[in-house]
């Protein structure tokens, strides 16, 4: 396996269902794509080429060969490696209306127990510019180190709503870029990857059952496992997004969507205003 043996890279954008496109090219018996996210060329660069090359099997056997790391969007470093090693490749980000992304990212977070209630304190511009929440939906300026070093044909931006309002017209795109020819979407291609509405064991008590996880893994998935986590998981009850603050995250965004109709050459006129 050589660098020049991987044909594409999905660059992100998190929370904008880039695992769904992931899922659908992995169906693609010509399409090859290690399940992880590697985060070589953000996070992981000093593990060194043969380890992230390892990462692809020894043998791509023929296929159209690439992998996805939401993090290479918010690293400049990540867009100068890229383009050292892999200048030949096409890239693709997947991106979501900036106010809903920054919002699900919440809520993920919130889920897992590690932001709290006071939701305005994590999204209210004024009150705190968080990289991992707010900034990161600040795309035109993330995509700007990539077209400078690849060129804009190289780079197909697509949309969150393409997998929502029409995913099969949305995988053509994306496998027209790619070199790929024309397939039907796979069995689950219309469905949610993630589901926030999953009842979930709180936080505090999953701290306090995390000794028994080691015992507990064998046991997952059984009718006795499930039946006995049903009795104590709970539906997240998530701080709602009110309009007060969502007219001010549309107000901190308006500048980056400007920039992003330029680069993308599509109007984004539903990302200005409230989502109905």
């Amino acid at each position: 396996m050589q660098f020049n043996d991987i044909d594409f890279v999905i660059i992100g954008a998190a929370k904008s269902a880039t695992t769904w496109l992931q899922k659908q090219l992995q169906s693609d018996p010509g399409v090859y794509m290690p399940d992880p996210e590697l985060h070589y060329f953000s996070r992981e660069y000093a593990r060194g080429p043969d380890w992230y090359l390892s990462q692809f099997g020894t043998d791509p056997a023929g296929r159209t060969v690439g992998e996805k790391s939401n993090s290479y969007l918010y690293s400049p470093e990540a867009a100068t490696r890229l383009h050292r090693h892999l200048p030949h490749v096409k890239l693709v980000a997947q991106l979501r209306n900036p106010v809903e992304r920054a919002y699900s990212g919440y809520c993920m977070l919130f889920r897992r127990g590690e932001v709290g209630s006071d939701i305005t304190s994590y999204l209210d511009p004024a009150a705190s510019e968080n990289m991992q929440l707010l900034g990161s939906g600040n795309f035109a300026a993330h995509l700007k180190p990539y077209i400078d070093l690849f060129g804009e044909e190289r780079l197909l931006v697509l949309f969150f709503e393409g997998v929502m309002g029409d995913p099969d017209a949305q995988m053509a795109l994306v496998r027209s870029h790619l070199g790929l020819p024309s397939r039907a979407l796979a069995s689950d291609g219309g469905g949610k990857v993630k589901d926030k509405t999953v009842p979930l064991v709180p936080p505090i008590l999953r701290k306090r059952l995390a000794w028994m996880k080691p015992l507990a893994r064998p046991l997952r998935g059984t009718p006795a496992f499930e039946s006995m986590r049903g009795l104590i998981a709970r539906k997240v009850q998530y701080p709602p997004l009110t309009e007060d603050l969502r007219k001010r995250l549309n107000d901190y965004y308006s500048p980056s969507i400007e920039a992003l109709e330029r680069i993308s050459g599509q109007s984004l006129r539903h990302w200005y205003g409230p989502t109905p």
